[in-house]
């Protein structure tokens, strides 16, 4: 005889997890090749997990790191994000891929607010912040 009252605890605690962007961690792996141009993936004990151009900050630990955090020569607006503490989630960095400088407007209130990445990347930016995620911190 089935039960009502499991499947009530059970659907109640997946509603209560938290929301993560629904990506896949494998697509965003591949779909990384857009960004290695500028980006390289290297965690602070020195495992390279992509090996890519320094024009960009690294992005081991991106996820769940403080906006504009690391000693990258950030641009002002960036900075000024990072001044609120905000963090990134994967929702948040994927709003940012698609419109770098539409988000940092966004998010300071700044109609001049710019950001210092102009490429923009209208699909799959959720495959790519799962991957990032699934490298850790």
């Amino acid at each position: 005889m089935f039960s009502a009252k499991p499947f009530a605890l059970v659907s109640a605690l997946f509603l209560a997890m938290p929301a993560f962007a629904a990506g896949d961690a494998a697509k965003g792996e591949s779909g990384f090749k857009k960004c290695k141009a500028c980006h390289t993936i290297e965690a602070d004990d020195g495992t390279i997990f992509l090996k890519g151009g320094k024009t960009g900050p690294n992005l081991f630990g991106v996820i769940g790191r403080a906006v504009g955090s690391t000693d990258f020569n950030y641009g002002d607006s960036i900075k000024a994000v990072g001044e609120t503490g905000t963090i990134w989630d994967e929702e948040t960095f994927v709003a940012y891929l698609a419109d770098p400088s539409g988000w940092l407007k966004e998010q300071t209130g700044d109609s001049a607010a710019k950001s210092k990445m102009t490429f923009k990347l209208s699909k799959g930016g959720e495959d790519i912040a799962a991957y990032l995620a699934s490298l850790g911190q």
